[in-house]
Formats: structure tokens, sequence, C-alpha cells
């Protein structure tokens, strides 16, 4: 690895910089609302409310995606983006104002929470087909590095923030101020200039699905990340998620232990994404799979009598890793899809990471119980370090170079699409 070019390099570029604010503003806001909406939804209606919101906010998310990842490359992903942003924007400020007045119905809330998830549809495929334009091809690590470290930040302050405004006023309060913060992104997106046209559609939405879906299959370095990572989700994040708690709770000091864990996993992320920032590996994808080794860590540790600093370490170990892993992996994608075909590409991603998120949250309580939180928790370690190491067997991911290949396709190509093997030397 060698230094390149750091931070302030990277904000040096007027487009980026200005993306960097409202992106940091509105994650922000993001991480501070779900603390308003679990106080207001028990207030409203008590758990059972709360579980109909999160579903109404996460199947959107789901079904949009796809959509999302289509308009994103017809319509050009500023506009996508903005549009996303107004919708967020309204059903936040809506959910607020409705908390203000008095006791919503539940069918009001459910509206909301499903515009809102819409909103995130359509915004999260369009993130990735936006960097390129505005950072740069020679700073592509960089400027996700930093947008992971924005993030990272948002989360470990976010709740904390949220919470504090929500116990001192209400949570209407922390409602609007996350619709703030996504009018902050609407402004700043509006600023930004220099972006590429959004390309014609000559074609269906179903065949543009089928185009993004071809590329994307024919990448073994697409489609097997998205494989590993969606068992991942499944067999290692979920069994961490849900019973973490649960053995912070019967052995390590409760949910101020918990609090401890989550911030030491922000505080590693925010370590890699600067890390990562001021070094660039020669072979970013076999860097970007061997730092996943690290989430093994501190499911090992819980499972384990470890006591909660050890926990603590084994976080900051994930997170650190992981954040590297994200910076390297969507710098990649970035640098070898053209930009006409990230939007979609971005959305079958994230489609298939996160297809069974939701349905391994709910079965990891249960699959706990069933077999023993300490086995599931080995398994999850076991699982975590098995998989990557057979990740690391896959051709392309130990060939990609972080310098461009000569018969590599530049950003913004405009050839036809569904030739495979165009983007890459390597597969």
């Amino acid at each position: 690895m060698h230094r390149r070019h750091r931070f302030t390099d990277v904000l040096a570029q007027r487009d980026l910089r200005w993306f960097a604010a409202g992106y940091a503003t509105s994650r922000l806001g993001s991480a501070m609302a779900p603390v308003a909406i679990a106080f207001a939804a028990l207030s409203v209606g008590g758990a059972q409310t709360l579980g109909w919101l999160m579903a109404a906010r996460v199947l959107p998310v789901v079904v949009f995606l796809l959509l999302g990842g289509v308009l994103a490359d017809r319509l050009g992903s500023r506009l996508v983006m903005i549009t996303a942003d107004v919708v967020r924007c309204a059903g936040q400020a809506a959910f607020g104002a409705l908390l203000l007045v008095g006791h919503p119905s539940l069918a009001a809330l459910l509206v909301i929470a499903t515009a809102v998830g819409i909103g995130e549809g359509a915004f999260t495929p369009s993130l990735p087909a936006l960097i390129p334009q505005i950072a740069g091809r020679e700073r592509l690590t960089e400027a996700n590095a930093l947008l992971s470290v924005l993030a990272s930040s948002a989360q470990i302050t976010g709740p904390v923030l949220g919470g504090v405004l929500a116990g001192t006023t209400s949570p209407a309060v922390v409602l609007l101020a996350d619709a703030a913060s996504y009018a902050v992104s609407v402004v700043v997106l509006i600023k930004l200039s220099g972006l590429r046209p959004p390309a014609s559609a000559h074609s269906s939405l179903l065949r543009d699905l089928r185009d993004g879906w071809t590329q994307f299959s024919s990448r073994a370095w697409l489609w097997v990340p998205t494989l590993q990572f969606c068992l991942f989700n499944a067999l290692v994040w979920a069994p961490y998620l849900v019973l973490g708690p649960l053995v912070a709770q019967t052995r390590l000091g409760g949910a101020s232990a918990w609090g401890f864990v989550m911030a030491a996993n922000g505080a590693g992320a925010v370590s890699g994404g600067i890390f990562i920032a001021n070094h660039k590996p020669s072979r970013p994808l076999l860097v970007a799979t061997a730092t996943t080794f690290g989430y093994a860590a501190p499911l090992a540790a819980l499972a384990s009598p470890l006591p909660l600093a050890y926990v603590c370490v084994g976080a900051f170990i994930a997170g650190f890793g992981g954040s590297i892993g994200q910076a390297l992996s969507a710098s990649t994608t970035q640098r070898l899809i053209p930009v006409e075909t990230l939007g979609r590409i971005s959305a079958w991603e994230t489609l298939g990471a996160f297809a069974l998120g939701p349905l391994a949250l709910a079965a990891a309580g249960p699959v706990g119980s069933s077999v023993g939180v300490t086995h599931l928790l080995t398994f999850s370690a076991i699982w975590q370090v098995t998989s990557v190491a057979l990740m690391l067997l896959v051709p392309s991911i130990r060939q990609i170079r972080s310098v461009p290949e000569p018969d590599e396709e530049p950003i913004g190509n405009s050839a036809p699409t569904s030739a495979p093997g165009r983007s890459a030397s390597v597969r």
C-alpha cells in the first residue's frame, strides 16, 4: 500500500464538499429518527404499532430498489435523489406535525412510513451512481471512505442526540429535525454541477432490469460477494444484532454494555475509513474480502466467557475491517462499471445482499432459544471465517487491481452495456 489522496484533497472538489455536507446532515437526522419513532409508536399504540411501522418502512425499500436503480440510470441519479429526499422530508415532517397536533391514527402513520420507505428505496441505488461523477475516477476510494466515516460518525452520535432531544422535548421535535436534514440534502443536491445528462430511454423498464441483471450476474466479482453478503446478513449479522443484546443483558452489564459494544463498532468504522483514505492497496477486492474476517471477532467474544472489554475490542475490529471493505468494494464497482448502468447494478447488489435480512432477524431469537445462544453465535463466527476463506478462492477477487487495465472500460462509456466482460479484465 502507498499513500495517496487524503480527505483534504478530496474535499477540495466543490461538488464533493457540498455533497459531503448534505450527506452528513441527512445521515445524522436519519440516525436520530429511530429513537423518536420508537417512543412515538409506543405512546400511540404500543409494541404492535412499532412493529407495523417498521414493516411498512422496510417493505417498500425492498420493492422499490430495482425501480430506483432503473430510474437513476434513465433520469439521472441526482434527480431521483432529490425526489426521494423531498418525499422523505415531507413524510417525516407530516409524522412530526401529526404528533404535535394530537393522537395520530395508525393508518396515517402507516401511509407516512410507506412513503418514507419508497423514498429510501429510490435513493439507495442512486447514491453509488452519483459518487463517480462528483469524485472523479482517481479519488473513488477516498470519497467512499469519507462517506463511510460520515455515516459511521452519525451512527455513533445520532441515537444519543435523538434520545436526548426526544426526552427533553418530544419525539415530534426529533422527526421535524430529521425532515429539516432531508431539506438540507435537497438544497445541496440542487447545487451540484457538471453531472452527466441522463441516458435516453430506448427500452422498456423490464428490459432495463433484465440488462442490469445480465451485467450483474456475468461478473463473479459482483455476484459472489453479494451472495456471501446475503448469507452473512442471515447467518452472522442477524444473530449478532438479536442475540448480542441478550448476552449483554445476561452477563455483560445490560443495555449500557451493549451501547459500549455498538459505540466500539462505530469507532472502528470511523478509524477504518480514515485509514483506507490514506492507503490504496494494489488488489482492492482481495483486501476488501480479507478485512471481513474481523466480523468473526465480536461473535466469538460473545460466545465465550470473556468480559465486556474483549467484546468491545472485537466490535472495533469488525467495524474497522468492514469500513475498509465497504470503501474498497464500492470504489471498485464504480470504477469498473459504466456510470450509465451503475444504478441498476447497485440495485441488484443491494436487493441480493439484504433479501434474507428481515426473515433472519425474525428467526434469530427462536433459533437461538432452540439450539442455544452460545452455539448459534459460535456457528456464526465459524461460518464467517469459512465463507470469507472460500471467497478468497474466486480468481477475479484475487486478481482485480486498483490500477486500470488497458482493456478496462472507462466511466461514462456509452458502448452497449449488454456486452459482458467489457468492464473488467478479469472475472
